[in-house]
């Protein structure tokens, strides 16, 4: 029989050294991620049996985002959670759906070696939930994403001292966002051309007051707003192609910035004007 596969995912190199070691020796071939973003590529290439994950890493969600990787990459894996926290009903009312075990720090590797062995010993009958891509996912939650950008911007004085009301503050956002989903899905037609909804965003926010600073801030909230959609999805997520999709995005929306910076510093001559430019 094939030796049991685990992923250790802790970022204290103390306690991850100690997991590594002490099931290694009782038996088990262990693969050690110190942050999330090891720990989802370890998932999306390689086959598990168990997962042993801290819940906090040093973010409350990093667990979360880790157990729900697992549980949609290898729903049949036993799935364990660290935390060194005794009051737990918030965070852990999240992942009980999808966690087998919740233990507390400190921690006995003999406790783990157990749990493990018995519940691969009798396997739970898991059906796969409903997978959806980042681009499906973004395109039913627009409302939402742009809801919550809005809240965000309205909590920042900086962009709030220049007044304006809902249709001109978040109207750009459905283009952008459509933009996006079209990159998402590997619109090659898209990816070659400008994105005229960035364009006209730029030269729009210039003729209302806005800084470059203040169109650089806007951006950078869209991202935020546009993670924190895909991670209150995360049980929908196809973890398959989430880290390529994360890097779409972030690279999409720099691009769009770009757009739109050029336009805010290189305004369009009109075009009654443009009989008179020297030839």
């Amino acid at each position: 029989m094939d030796m049991p596969r685990v992923l250790v995912v802790e970022d204290d190199e103390a306690v991850r050294m100690m997991l590594f070691e002490g099931l290694q020796r009782d038996g088990f071939e262990v693969v050690a991620a110190s942050n999330v973003c090891d720990a989802l590529k370890s998932i999306t290439t390689e086959h598990f049996d168990a997962l042993v994950s801290d819940l906090h890493m040093p973010l409350a969600g990093d667990g979360f985002t880790v157990v729900s990787a697992m549980h949609h990459t290898h729903p049949n894996a036993v799935t364990m959670v660290l935390s060194g926290y005794p009051a737990l009903e918030e965070a852990l009312s999240a992942i009980l759906d999808q966690a087998d075990e919740i233990l507390a720090k400190p921690i006995r590797i003999a406790e783990i070696k157990e749990l493990i062995r018995g519940r691969l010993g009798n396997p739970r009958v898991t059906k796969r939930g409903k997978r959806e891509s980042v681009a499906s996912i973004l395109e039913r939650e627009l409302e939402g994403t742009i809801q919550y950008w809005l809240d965000l911007v309205e909590q920042n004085g900086e962009l709030t001292c220049i007044q304006l009301n809902r249709h001109d503050r978040t109207g750009h956002l459905p283009r952008l966002l459509r933009d996006l989903s079209c990159r998402l899905r590997g619109d090659l037609g898209l990816m070659l051309r400008a994105s005229d909804a960035a364009r006209d965003h730029g030269e729009m926010r210039r003729r209302q007051g806005y800084t470059a600073a203040m169109v650089v801030e806007e951006s950078r909230i869209l991202q935020v707003s546009i993670f924190s959609t895909l991670q209150r999805n995360l049980s929908y997520v196809d973890f398959s192609t989430v880290l390529l999709d994360v890097v779409t995005i972030a690279d999409e929306v720099d691009s769009q910035l770009k757009q739109a910076m050029y336009s805010y510093v290189t305004p369009a001559v009109p075009v009654h004007q443009t009989a008179r430019l020297p030839v």
